[in-house]
This record gives structure tokens, C-alpha cells and sequence, in this order.
């Protein structure tokens, strides 16, 4: 089976459409798949739910597509240093999905390996549990969490093989495996790619059976969130 597309254009172009569920790897802007969010943006679909921890910032990563009012939900856990997601949660234009770091991790990990809601201590007592199933284990208050897929998963690794195992350069490794996990067609955009065999079995981050498949972008920006410098 061949997983090698030309371009991130054409590895979307027959898959996205309106109102699907996407998980987007990468933390801030940290291993992001640049070149697969310019072709989501590109492709004009509308109506968007993104499971991501963040989106972007302004006009940068996810944040192009609440600019082009392409996202109506994101399921995420830290929303702050984006004025445009800000300004349009507070004016009713964007649903939120608030969860706890570590909880949305787990959701989106339970979800790529079938299993379908699970306990957890964190957010217990907070707005978190509203509406939640409360359950008590070893005498302690846990909340019932349900995990999450999606239709497709958009990655980013540093390199890859033809049958789509990947390996993630250090934090940029994230997100990205929970998401490629839970999609149930994971696109994953690569710096470089290997023939099967070339990548020992210890190097391997991700089994290729989660990917269906890849692009390579050679040359990503990979923008700094904030540049600070010392004179």
C-alpha cells in the first residue's frame, strides 16, 4: 500500500469535508503540521470541530482557520495568547470545549486504543464535573470521562518511513502519537522520509499501523511562539 502523496493538498483533497472532527498535533506552535493546516484552510471545508491543546496563535497554525471562521468548536486546554479565539468564545462565535491538559491526552489516547470513557481525580469539585458521573474508588471522588476520536488526525513527525512509522523530534512529539491514534485517517506530514527497514525498531515513536498517510515537507517554518533575546 502506498502512503506517500504528493503534497498535503492532494493527501486531504478526497477526505475533508464540512462538519467533520479533526485532532491536530503540536503544543503552541511546536510541532505543528504547518503544511496540512494551509490545505485544511485551502480547502474552504466549514463547520470544523479541532481537538487540539491549543490554536496556534493569531493567523499562525490553527489560528488561520478561526481567522477564515472555519472552526465552530475546539475541544482544547489552554486557549491564551490567541485574541482572535478569545474574541470569538466571549462573543458566542466558537464553542469550547475546556479539559485539563493531562485529561484531553488520555481521552484522545483511550480513544485510538478502543476504549470508550474512563475514571479520573482531576477536575473533581470544579466546573470540569458538571453533568459528569461522579464515582467513589478506594474512597476517593473520580469523574467519568469519555474519550475522543476523530475523522481525520493531522501529525506532524520528523521522519518517516514508506509504511509510516514515524519518529518525533524531542517535544515535538507532544500531542502528535494520541492524535494519530484516535483519528481514523491520520495524515502525517514529515521531514523526511526512509525506506522500509532503514529505521531501527528502538527509533520507532509510532507504529505505522496508526497512519494512513504522508506528505513530506522538506523545508516547515517552525515560527517561534514567543522570541525573547538577551543583549
Amino acid at each position: 500500500m502506498n502512503k506517500l502523496y504528493p503534497n498535503a493538498q492532494a493527501a486531504l483533497a478526497d477526505i475533508v469535508r464540512d462538519g467533520q472532527t479533526l485532532a491536530v498535533g503540536g503544543f503552541g506552535l511546536c510541532g505543528i503540521p504547518e503544511a496540512l493546516i494551509t490545505a485544511l484552510r485551502d480547502s474552504g471545508a466549514r463547520s470544523l470541530t479541532c481537538i487540539s491543546n491549543n490554536a496556534g496563535i493569531d493567523d499562525i497554525g490553527l489560528g488561520m482557520l478561526l481567522t477564515t471562521r472555519q472552526i465552530k468548536k475546539m475541544v482544547s486546554s489552554y486557549v491564551g495568547g490567541n485574541k482572535e479565539f478569545e474574541r470569538q468564545y466571549l462573543s458566542g462565535e466558537l464553542e469550547l470545549e475546556f479539559t485539563p491538559q493531562g485529561t484531553l491526552a488520555e481521552k484522545l489516547r483511550a480513544g485510538g486504543a478502543g476504549i470508550p470513557a474512563f475514571y479520573t481525580r482531576t477536575g473533581v469539585g470544579t466546573v470540569v464535573a458538571e453533568g459528569k458521573e461522579v464515582r467513589e474508588f478506594n474512597g476517593v471522588p473520580h469523574i467519568l470521562e469519555h474519550s475522543l476520536t476523530a475523522d481525520i488526525a493531522l501529525v506532524k513527525a520528523l521522519k518517516a518511513d514508506k509504511a509510516g512509522n514515524l519518529v518525533f523530534n524531542k517535544t515535538a512529539r507532544n500531542f502528535n502519537p494520541v492524535c494519530a491514534m484516535a483519528g481514523r485517517i491520520t495524515v502525517a506530514e514529515v521531514e523526511e522520509l526512509v525506506e522500509i527497514g532503514e529505521l531501527g525498531a528502538d527509533e520507532v515513536h509510532l507504529p505505522g499501523i496508526y497512519v494512513d498517510r504522508i506528505v513530506v515537507n522538506a523545508s516547515p517554518e517552525k515560527r517561534i511562539e514567543q522570541l525573547t533575546v538577551q543583549s
